[in-house]
């Protein structure tokens, strides 16, 4: 089994664009209309599917084979709560520049500050939602400031 892509589902396809690009820092790699978008980068493939297209454009989407609610409505799927049991993880060279990056987009309202948890080894993270809700996790090297962390 091969890993394909991972899309999200979402409410407003125009928004979410406009965020990932933002986020990833480069546009679109291929879009199909108004219903799917791609970004290719680094042999990964993160994917925007707008939850309202099916129902809206119903004469431009042929379907076939069983329809299966849980998994075929995808307006329900768009406007449905988001559990947060997913999380995009992202790795960046200065996490401490990436988040002072973000921070200074305004991209998201829900930016955290650089947080530190250790199991094994120390690590050092951010994090911050989509306007889906979808949670971002975004790590990396960082340094903390003297007595930053310190129990």
């Amino acid at each position: 089994m091969h890993l394909g892509s991972i899309y999200l589902i979402v409410n407003d396809f125009d928004k979410s664009i406009d965020f990932y690009e933002k986020l990833l820092e480069m546009p679109v790699t291929s879009k199909n209309m108004n219903r799917f978008a791609q970004f290719e980068f680094e042999g990964h493939n993160i994917s925007i599917m707008n939850g309202h297209f099916d129902t809206d454009h119903p004469d431009l989407v042929v379907h076939r084979g069983e329809y299966t609610e849980p998994f075929d409505n995808y307006q329900k799927i768009a406007l449905a709560p988001n559990t947060h049991k997913f999380v995009l993880n992202f790795w960046v060279e200065d996490l401490r520049k990436e988040h002072e990056r973000l921070k200074g987009l305004k991209l998201s309202d829900t930016l955290t500050n650089i947080k530190y948890v250790c199991n094994v080894t120390p690590y050092y993270y951010f994090q911050l939602t989509d306007p889906d809700d979808n949670v971002i996790e975004v790590t990396g090297a960082y340094t903390p400031d003297h007595g930053e962390f310190d129990v």
